[in-house]
Protein backbone atom coordinates (compact mmCIF):
# COMPACT_ATOMS: atom_id res chain seq x y z
CA UNK A 1 0.00 0.00 0.00
CA UNK A 2 1.40 3.12 -1.23
CA UNK A 3 1.22 6.40 1.07
CA UNK A 4 2.56 8.37 -0.55
CA UNK A 5 1.21 12.37 -1.93
CA UNK A 6 0.94 12.11 -5.45
CA UNK A 7 0.54 15.08 -7.67
CA UNK A 8 -3.08 14.93 -7.92
CA UNK A 9 -3.11 15.22 -4.22
CA UNK A 10 -0.47 18.27 -4.48
CA UNK A 11 -2.35 20.13 -6.52
CA UNK A 12 -6.21 19.30 -4.93
CA UNK A 13 -4.24 20.45 -1.60
CA UNK A 14 -3.30 23.88 -3.24
CA UNK A 15 -6.40 24.56 -4.99
CA UNK A 16 -8.29 23.69 -1.44
CA UNK A 17 -6.02 25.86 0.68
CA UNK A 18 -6.15 28.92 -1.77
CA UNK A 19 -10.12 29.04 -2.19
CA UNK A 20 -10.41 28.35 1.79
CA UNK A 21 -8.09 30.83 2.75
CA UNK A 22 -9.52 33.46 1.08
CA UNK A 23 -13.69 32.46 1.39
CA UNK A 24 -13.35 31.55 5.28
CA UNK A 25 -11.55 33.37 6.92
CA UNK A 26 -11.50 33.02 10.95
CA UNK A 27 -13.95 36.30 11.03
CA UNK A 28 -16.12 34.48 8.67
CA UNK A 29 -16.07 31.24 9.85
CA UNK A 30 -17.75 32.91 13.43
CA UNK A 31 -19.46 35.10 12.16
CA UNK A 32 -21.23 31.88 10.63
CA UNK A 33 -21.13 30.21 13.66
CA UNK A 34 -22.79 32.99 15.83
CA UNK A 35 -25.54 33.25 12.97
CA UNK A 36 -27.34 31.93 11.15
CA UNK A 37 -25.19 28.69 10.18
CA UNK A 38 -24.35 28.13 7.05
CA UNK A 39 -25.94 29.83 3.74
CA UNK A 40 -27.09 27.09 1.94
CA UNK A 41 -26.56 28.94 -1.72
CA UNK A 42 -22.70 29.23 -0.49
CA UNK A 43 -22.93 25.67 -1.49
CA UNK A 44 -22.52 25.78 -5.10
CA UNK A 45 -19.17 27.34 -4.78
CA UNK A 46 -18.34 24.04 -3.53
CA UNK A 47 -20.17 22.07 -6.33
CA UNK A 48 -18.35 24.38 -9.04
CA UNK A 49 -15.05 23.27 -7.41
CA UNK A 50 -16.07 19.77 -8.56
CA UNK A 51 -15.73 18.86 -4.43
CA UNK A 52 -19.29 17.28 -4.45
CA UNK A 53 -18.47 14.16 -7.18
CA UNK A 54 -14.99 13.99 -6.63
CA UNK A 55 -15.40 9.63 -5.72
CA UNK A 56 -18.01 9.68 -8.02
CA UNK A 57 -17.32 7.76 -11.25
CA UNK A 58 -16.70 9.11 -14.51
CA UNK A 59 -19.41 7.36 -16.05
CA UNK A 60 -21.73 9.40 -13.52
CA UNK A 61 -20.21 12.55 -14.40
CA UNK A 62 -17.53 12.57 -11.67
CA UNK A 63 -14.19 12.83 -11.38
CA UNK A 64 -13.52 9.11 -10.80
CA UNK A 65 -10.74 9.72 -8.33
CA UNK A 66 -11.49 8.12 -4.50
CA UNK A 67 -11.44 8.60 -0.70
CA UNK A 68 -7.88 9.45 -0.44
CA UNK A 69 -8.43 12.55 -2.53
CA UNK A 70 -11.32 13.63 -0.49
CA UNK A 71 -9.38 12.82 3.05
CA UNK A 72 -6.79 15.37 1.40
CA UNK A 73 -9.78 17.84 1.54
CA UNK A 74 -10.82 16.79 4.78
CA UNK A 75 -7.60 18.06 6.17
CA UNK A 76 -8.08 21.08 4.28
CA UNK A 77 -11.69 21.65 5.42
CA UNK A 78 -10.33 20.77 9.42
CA UNK A 79 -8.08 23.58 9.11
CA UNK A 80 -9.91 26.54 8.50
CA UNK A 81 -13.19 25.02 10.87
CA UNK A 82 -15.48 24.93 7.40
CA UNK A 83 -18.80 25.05 7.96
CA UNK A 84 -20.56 23.51 4.99
CA UNK A 85 -22.16 20.41 4.91
CA UNK A 86 -19.14 18.50 3.08
CA UNK A 87 -19.24 15.75 5.74
CA UNK A 88 -22.57 15.02 5.81
CA UNK A 89 -23.65 15.60 1.90
CA UNK A 90 -20.66 14.19 0.53
CA UNK A 91 -19.25 12.02 2.73
CA UNK A 92 -22.14 10.10 4.36
CA UNK A 93 -25.52 10.51 2.44
CA UNK A 94 -23.99 10.39 -1.44
CA UNK A 95 -22.53 6.64 -1.24
CA UNK A 96 -26.21 5.56 -0.85
CA UNK A 97 -27.35 7.80 -3.44
CA UNK A 98 -25.82 5.33 -5.99
CA UNK A 99 -28.50 3.72 -6.03
CA UNK A 100 -30.74 6.26 -7.40
CA UNK A 101 -28.48 8.05 -10.31
CA UNK A 102 -31.24 10.80 -10.24
CA UNK A 103 -30.63 11.40 -6.84
CA UNK A 104 -27.02 11.06 -7.18
CA UNK A 105 -27.25 13.77 -10.20
CA UNK A 106 -29.31 16.71 -7.77
CA UNK A 107 -26.77 16.10 -5.06
CA UNK A 108 -23.58 16.34 -7.53
CA UNK A 109 -24.87 19.28 -9.54
CA UNK A 110 -25.66 20.89 -5.87
CA UNK A 111 -29.83 21.04 -6.65
CA UNK A 112 -30.11 19.52 -3.15
CA UNK A 113 -28.46 19.52 0.17
CA UNK A 114 -28.10 15.71 1.70
CA UNK A 115 -27.45 14.36 4.60
CA UNK A 116 -27.32 10.94 6.69
CA UNK A 117 -29.76 9.95 9.55
CA UNK A 118 -26.87 7.78 10.47
CA UNK A 119 -28.51 5.14 13.15
CA UNK A 120 -26.30 1.96 12.42
CA UNK A 121 -27.93 -1.42 10.52
CA UNK A 122 -30.63 -1.77 13.58
CA UNK A 123 -32.33 1.63 11.76
CA UNK A 124 -34.38 4.46 13.81
CA UNK A 125 -37.28 3.98 11.27
CA UNK A 126 -39.92 1.68 10.62
CA UNK A 127 -41.99 1.14 7.60
CA UNK A 128 -45.82 0.44 6.68
CA UNK A 129 -45.62 -3.26 5.81
CA UNK A 130 -46.93 -3.29 2.40
CA UNK A 131 -44.29 -0.68 -0.21
CA UNK A 132 -46.51 1.94 -2.36
CA UNK A 133 -44.38 1.11 -5.47
CA UNK A 134 -42.06 -1.48 -6.74
CA UNK A 135 -38.78 -2.13 -7.86
CA UNK A 136 -35.60 -1.30 -6.05
CA UNK A 137 -34.93 2.78 -6.47
CA UNK A 138 -38.74 3.24 -6.81
CA UNK A 139 -39.92 1.46 -4.02
CA UNK A 140 -41.66 3.60 -1.85
CA UNK A 141 -42.81 3.33 1.72
CA UNK A 142 -44.09 5.75 4.53
CA UNK A 143 -41.48 6.25 7.16
CA UNK A 144 -42.26 6.75 10.80
CA UNK A 145 -40.18 7.23 13.90
CA UNK A 146 -37.50 9.74 14.88
CA UNK A 147 -33.25 9.93 15.21
CA UNK A 148 -31.19 12.93 16.81
CA UNK A 149 -27.83 14.02 16.02
CA UNK A 150 -27.98 14.82 12.55
CA UNK A 151 -25.74 16.86 11.11
CA UNK A 152 -26.45 19.77 9.10
CA UNK A 153 -30.10 19.13 8.81
CA UNK A 154 -31.38 22.15 9.06
CA UNK A 155 -29.96 23.27 5.53
CA UNK A 156 -30.75 19.53 4.14
CA UNK A 157 -33.54 19.09 2.02
CA UNK A 158 -32.67 15.32 1.04
CA UNK A 159 -32.15 12.59 4.17
CA UNK A 160 -30.42 9.48 3.95
CA UNK A 161 -32.76 6.87 6.81
CA UNK A 162 -32.43 3.41 8.11
CA UNK A 163 -34.87 1.92 9.31
CA UNK A 164 -36.40 -2.01 9.31
CA UNK A 165 -38.62 -2.60 6.36
CA UNK A 166 -40.69 -5.54 5.50
CA UNK A 167 -37.52 -7.30 4.50
CA UNK A 168 -35.42 -6.44 6.93
CA UNK A 169 -33.16 -3.41 7.42
CA UNK A 170 -33.50 -0.73 5.00
CA UNK A 171 -32.30 2.38 3.47
CA UNK A 172 -34.03 4.84 1.95
CA UNK A 173 -34.01 8.54 0.68
CA UNK A 174 -36.81 11.29 2.00
CA UNK A 175 -37.53 14.49 0.65
CA UNK A 176 -37.19 16.54 3.55
CA UNK A 177 -41.19 18.67 2.72
CA UNK A 178 -44.41 18.41 3.62
CA UNK A 179 -46.53 18.11 6.72
CA UNK A 180 -45.16 14.27 7.33
CA UNK A 181 -41.70 15.70 7.92
CA UNK A 182 -40.37 17.92 10.94
CA UNK A 183 -37.03 18.85 12.63
CA UNK A 184 -35.53 20.33 15.23
CA UNK A 185 -32.20 22.05 16.54
CA UNK A 186 -30.29 20.44 19.08
CA UNK A 187 -27.77 22.44 20.76
CA UNK A 188 -24.05 21.56 19.97
CA UNK A 189 -20.49 22.31 20.96
CA UNK A 190 -19.45 23.50 17.08
CA UNK A 191 -21.87 26.06 15.63
CA UNK A 192 -19.74 25.73 12.07
CA UNK A 193 -21.58 21.45 11.96
CA UNK A 194 -24.77 22.12 13.66
CA UNK A 195 -27.34 19.03 14.33
CA UNK A 196 -30.22 18.22 14.44
CA UNK A 197 -33.60 15.79 15.18
CA UNK A 198 -35.22 14.38 12.59
CA UNK A 199 -38.97 13.29 12.98
CA UNK A 200 -40.96 11.22 10.52
CA UNK A 201 -44.72 10.55 10.33
CA UNK A 202 -45.56 8.63 7.32
CA UNK A 203 -42.75 10.57 5.06
CA UNK A 204 -42.57 8.89 1.73
CA UNK A 205 -39.23 6.87 1.72
CA UNK A 206 -37.87 5.41 -1.53
CA UNK A 207 -35.56 2.56 -1.30
CA UNK A 208 -32.45 2.57 -2.00
CA UNK A 209 -30.99 -0.77 -0.18
CA UNK A 210 -32.59 -3.48 1.92
CA UNK A 211 -31.07 -6.99 4.00
CA UNK A 212 -27.85 -7.30 3.85
CA UNK A 213 -27.01 -5.01 0.90
CA UNK A 214 -28.31 -2.10 3.42
CA UNK A 215 -26.10 -3.76 6.44
CA UNK A 216 -23.13 -3.53 3.98
CA UNK A 217 -23.29 -0.36 2.00
CA UNK A 218 -23.60 1.16 5.77
CA UNK A 219 -20.77 -0.43 7.31
CA UNK A 220 -18.94 0.77 4.09
CA UNK A 221 -20.51 4.41 4.79
CA UNK A 222 -18.88 4.29 8.53
CA UNK A 223 -15.77 3.37 7.66
CA UNK A 224 -15.61 6.33 5.44
CA UNK A 225 -16.96 8.85 7.44
CA UNK A 226 -14.70 7.71 10.27
CA UNK A 227 -11.47 8.09 7.82
CA UNK A 228 -12.80 11.30 6.79
CA UNK A 229 -13.09 12.66 10.43
CA UNK A 230 -9.70 11.17 10.98
CA UNK A 231 -8.40 13.68 8.45
CA UNK A 232 -10.06 16.38 9.58
CA UNK A 233 -8.61 16.10 12.97
CA UNK A 234 -5.41 16.30 11.77
CA UNK A 235 -6.52 19.67 9.64
CA UNK A 236 -7.12 20.16 13.08
CA UNK A 237 -4.53 19.67 14.88
CA UNK A 238 -2.37 21.05 12.50
CA UNK A 239 -3.74 24.49 12.23
CA UNK A 240 -3.96 24.39 16.24
CA UNK A 241 -0.23 23.92 16.32
CA UNK A 242 0.45 26.40 14.15
CA UNK A 243 -0.86 28.98 16.21
CA UNK A 244 0.84 27.99 19.07
CA UNK A 245 3.78 27.78 17.15
CA UNK A 246 3.65 31.39 16.35
CA UNK A 247 2.63 32.90 19.42
CA UNK A 248 5.83 30.98 21.19
CA UNK A 249 8.13 32.72 18.40
CA UNK A 250 7.42 35.84 18.92
CA UNK A 251 5.57 36.21 22.89
CA UNK A 252 9.06 37.20 24.73
CA UNK A 253 9.20 37.10 28.62
CA UNK A 254 11.86 37.80 30.25
CA UNK A 255 14.53 38.88 27.68
CA UNK A 256 13.97 35.41 25.33
CA UNK A 257 10.66 34.17 23.52
CA UNK A 258 8.90 31.60 25.63
CA UNK A 259 9.54 28.83 22.91
CA UNK A 260 13.12 28.72 24.20
CA UNK A 261 11.50 27.94 27.68
CA UNK A 262 11.22 23.70 27.68
CA UNK A 263 7.56 23.93 29.78
CA UNK A 264 6.50 25.62 26.35
CA UNK A 265 8.78 23.91 23.51
CA UNK A 266 7.96 20.22 24.78
CA UNK A 267 4.23 20.74 24.91
CA UNK A 268 4.56 21.60 21.36
CA UNK A 269 7.07 18.65 20.31
CA UNK A 270 4.30 16.42 22.47
CA UNK A 271 1.77 17.84 20.17
CA UNK A 272 3.45 17.65 16.72
CA UNK A 273 4.60 13.72 17.62
CA UNK A 274 0.86 13.16 18.37
CA UNK A 275 -0.34 14.75 15.41
CA UNK A 276 2.32 13.29 13.11
CA UNK A 277 1.22 9.46 14.81
CA UNK A 278 -2.47 10.19 14.29
CA UNK A 279 -1.53 11.65 10.45
CA UNK A 280 -0.17 7.76 9.50
CA UNK A 281 -3.12 5.68 10.83
CA UNK A 282 -5.17 8.47 8.97
CA UNK A 283 -3.79 7.75 5.64
CA UNK A 284 -3.47 4.40 5.90
CA UNK A 285 -7.50 4.18 7.24
CA UNK A 286 -8.23 6.10 3.94
CA UNK A 287 -5.95 4.07 1.96
CA UNK A 288 -7.54 0.56 3.23
CA UNK A 289 -11.45 1.17 3.49
CA UNK A 290 -10.84 3.00 -0.31
CA UNK A 291 -9.34 -0.11 -1.54
CA UNK A 292 -11.58 -2.41 0.33
CA UNK A 293 -9.28 -4.00 2.07
CA UNK A 294 -10.11 -6.72 5.34
CA UNK A 295 -9.32 -4.60 8.09
CA UNK A 296 -10.35 -1.40 6.59
CA UNK A 297 -13.09 -1.38 9.61
CA UNK A 298 -10.03 -1.76 12.08
CA UNK A 299 -8.37 0.75 10.49
CA UNK A 300 -10.87 3.52 10.49
CA UNK A 301 -11.93 3.00 13.66
CA UNK A 302 -8.36 2.97 15.12
CA UNK A 303 -7.28 6.08 13.04
CA UNK A 304 -10.23 8.20 14.19
CA UNK A 305 -9.88 7.25 17.92
CA UNK A 306 -5.91 8.23 17.61
CA UNK A 307 -6.78 11.85 15.59
CA UNK A 308 -9.69 12.97 17.32
CA UNK A 309 -7.74 12.49 20.74
CA UNK A 310 -4.21 14.10 19.11
CA UNK A 311 -6.66 17.24 17.86
CA UNK A 312 -7.97 17.27 21.21
CA UNK A 313 -4.41 17.17 23.33
CA UNK A 314 -3.22 19.64 20.24
CA UNK A 315 -6.16 22.26 20.81
CA UNK A 316 -5.56 21.78 24.92
CA UNK A 317 -1.53 22.40 24.32
CA UNK A 318 -2.15 25.30 22.64
CA UNK A 319 -4.57 27.14 24.36
CA UNK A 320 -2.23 26.39 27.57
CA UNK A 321 0.64 28.16 25.29
CA UNK A 322 -1.08 30.67 24.55
CA UNK A 323 -1.28 31.87 28.60
CA UNK A 324 -5.68 31.17 27.47
CA UNK A 325 -6.14 33.74 25.43
CA UNK A 326 -6.83 31.59 22.77
CA UNK A 327 -9.99 30.59 24.49
CA UNK A 328 -11.38 34.24 24.57
CA UNK A 329 -14.57 34.10 22.21
CA UNK A 330 -12.46 36.98 19.92
CA UNK A 331 -9.95 34.01 19.27
CA UNK A 332 -10.29 31.56 16.17
CA UNK A 333 -8.35 28.80 18.52
CA UNK A 334 -11.38 27.58 20.73
CA UNK A 335 -13.29 26.95 17.47
CA UNK A 336 -11.07 24.51 16.43
CA UNK A 337 -11.48 23.30 19.96
CA UNK A 338 -15.00 22.90 19.27
CA UNK A 339 -14.77 20.72 16.32
CA UNK A 340 -12.20 18.24 17.99
CA UNK A 341 -14.47 17.93 20.57
CA UNK A 342 -17.38 17.11 17.65
CA UNK A 343 -14.97 14.87 16.28
CA UNK A 344 -13.79 12.75 18.85
CA UNK A 345 -18.04 12.28 20.03
CA UNK A 346 -19.51 11.73 16.44
CA UNK A 347 -19.71 8.21 15.38
CA UNK A 348 -18.01 6.86 18.69
CA UNK A 349 -15.84 7.65 21.36
CA UNK A 350 -12.08 6.91 21.41
CA UNK A 351 -12.64 4.33 23.95
CA UNK A 352 -15.46 2.47 21.96
CA UNK A 353 -13.53 2.30 19.16
CA UNK A 354 -10.43 0.60 20.81
CA UNK A 355 -13.19 -1.48 22.07
CA UNK A 356 -14.61 -2.67 18.34
CA UNK A 357 -10.60 -2.95 17.06
CA UNK A 358 -10.13 -5.13 20.42
CA UNK A 359 -12.80 -6.78 19.43
CA UNK A 360 -12.02 -7.99 16.04
CA UNK A 361 -8.53 -8.73 16.98
CA UNK A 362 -10.15 -11.15 19.75
CA UNK A 363 -12.40 -12.44 16.70
CA UNK A 364 -15.13 -11.66 18.95
CA UNK A 365 -18.48 -12.22 16.43
CA UNK A 366 -20.55 -9.08 18.19
CA UNK A 367 -18.12 -6.45 18.72
CA UNK A 368 -19.95 -3.39 21.02
CA UNK A 369 -19.86 0.32 20.52
CA UNK A 370 -19.51 0.75 17.00
CA UNK A 371 -22.94 1.83 16.02
CA UNK A 372 -22.72 5.30 17.32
Amino acid sequence: MDLTETETHRLLRDQARAFLGVRYPPERVAGIADGKGFPPDEWRSIVELGWTSISVPETSGGAGLGLPEEAVLAEELGRVVFPGPFLSTVVMALPALAADPDLQRAVTSGRSIATLAWAGPDGAFRTDRFPIGVGKGTDLHHLYGSTWFVPDLAIADLAVVTGRGPRGPGVWAVRLEGDSVSRQPLPTVDGTRRMGALFLEGAEGRLLAEGDEAVCLLGRIRERTLAVLSMEGVGVASAALELAVAHARTRVQFGRPIGAFQAVSQQLASAYADLEGARSLALWAAAAVAAGEQDAPRAAAAAKARSSEAAVGACERAIQVLGGMGFTWEHPLHRLYRRAEWDRAFMGWPSELRASVAASLLDDPEPQGWRR
